[in-house]
């Protein structure tokens, strides 16, 4: 491998580093002279005194770890690579209750429980009245004429989603929202302080939501899940408050960033703005969400002494899988620096590569990206930026907390888009 070539200090967690660009620069070099790569830390970065952790940057290593679930764990240390420097072993030790942080059998049959809610035929069903949302959202965000493309259009379809899925009623939804921005947010200054407290009240509020359905069910898909029995295993009031905490970051934040970078993307690719306009090509979302990859990355830890790619990893060490890095591997993208809706296939691993911990949303994911970008397209054709986004610092979630555009003066397109 040739000798690489990084800024002295690089770490692929670095929040600060995220808070100004994505290095798809040194992504590139990662997968080009150290794909699998000693990331050294002070103790006590991210929560972790370990002094550091392998980073892997290529599609094949990032998609062959995702699949060796016996032998990389993402409940020993969790999956998330980046929290607060001073978060204690006990907070550190809490996250291991959500979903994406467990291993088998009970990753297993928990998320045999919550899979129901987002089978083809689940997420189809919920196409019509995401469809009606999406329509308001973009004839609400045209009378307004401009404003925050991230508050008044990318953010509100997955909210409407997720809340309606987990049962929260219309007045709760934007606090939510709130939340879910102040729980991931922790390494950001402007929302420094308020992680904690969020994670709290969204727990707190699920919990209510879960005693609630069991008390008095109504005739909602999460008073079926509350009540459900699958061999034996119902989802108790906690596991129920984790899974809602996994769905306000994961199909919250996720989405509404892919929507945002995926807006920005055409901006910046007008040929692509027109050609989607006028074709609505199926590829779309795939790209949208390729390009985005709103995930930047997440983590694994070894359970024995293994290898990747010919590289020894003692048991115990953490892995970070660098989705961001991947998405771009030239060997497996054909000029995979441009922005091409049409791109078929597209094995983007945005959606947490492969195996058993895919992500279980990508059905209704695509489904939304494609829905607010229909509508975008019929309603503000026109669109333009009116300055640069505001971009989130967090050390795993490519974000943007503000964007400024000018809707345009369409109302409707004729079309029949």
């Amino acid at each position: 491998m040739p000798e690489i070539d990084l800024p002295d200090g690089f770490d692929v967690t670095d929040p600060h580093l995220y808070g100004e660009r994505v290095p798809l620069a040194e992504f590139a070099e990662l997968r080009r002279c150290a794909p699998v790569w000693w990331n050294a830390q002070e103790p006590g970065t991210g929560g972790f005194h370990d002094g550091g952790c392998w980073v892997v940057s290529r599609h094949a290593d990032v998609r062959d770890v995702s699949l060796r679930s016996e032998e990389f764990s993402s409940n020993v240390n969790g999956s998330i690579p980046r929290h607060e420097d001073n978060i204690s072993a006990e907070e550190l030790e809490a996250t291991k209750h959500v979903l994406i942080n467990k291993d088998a059998p009970e990753h297993t049959q928990l998320r045999k429980l919550v899979a129901r809610l987002f089978t083809p035929r689940s997420v189809e069903a919920m196409r019509a009245g995401l469809e009606a949302r999406a329509e308001d959202i973009a004839s609400a965000a045209v009378a307004e004429g401009s404003g925050d493309f991230v508050s008044q259009v990318a953010s509100e379809l997955p909210m409407q989603a997720i809340s309606e899925l987990i049962g929260v009623p219309q007045d709760g939804r934007r606090q939510l929202y709130e939340w879910s921005n102040q729980m991931t947010g922790y390494d950001d200054e402007s929302l420094a302080g308020e992680s904690r407290m969020a994670s709290a009240q969204i727990l707190g509020y699920a919990y209510q939501l879960a005693e609630a359905r069991r008390e008095e069910p109504l005739d909602d898909i999460i008073s079926r899940l509350v009540h459900a029995d699958i061999d034996g295993q119902k989802l108790t009031p906690e596991q129920f408050g984790f899974f809602v905490i996994m769905l306000a970051v994961a199909g919250n934040e996720t989405t509404r960033n892919a929507t945002t970078l995926g807006m920005m993307a055409f901006l910046e690719h007008p040929d692509q703005w027109e050609l989607y306009k006028r074709e609505r090509p199926r590829t779309a979302a795939d790209e949208i969400i390729r390009w985005a990859s709103p995930l930047t990355s997440m983590q694994r830890t070894a359970v024995v002494d293994t290898q990747i790619a010919g590289t020894a990893i003692a048991k115990g060490q953490r892995v970070v899988l660098l989705y961001g890095s991947a998405n771009f591997d030239e060997t497996v993208f054909e000029n995979p620096d441009v922005f091409d809706i049409t791109r078929d296939p597209n094995p983007h691993l945005a959606f947490g590569g492969t195996g058993p911990h895919y992500c279980v949303g990508a059905n209704l994911a695509r489904m939304e990206v494609d829905l607010i970008f229909g509508k975008i397209a019929d309603h503000m054709p026109d669109i333009s930026k009116l300055g640069d986004p505001s971009r989130l610092s967090s050390g795993w979630l490519n974000g943007i907390k503000e964007f400024k555009v000018d809707y345009g003066n369409s109302t409707s397109c004729p079309s029949g888009h």
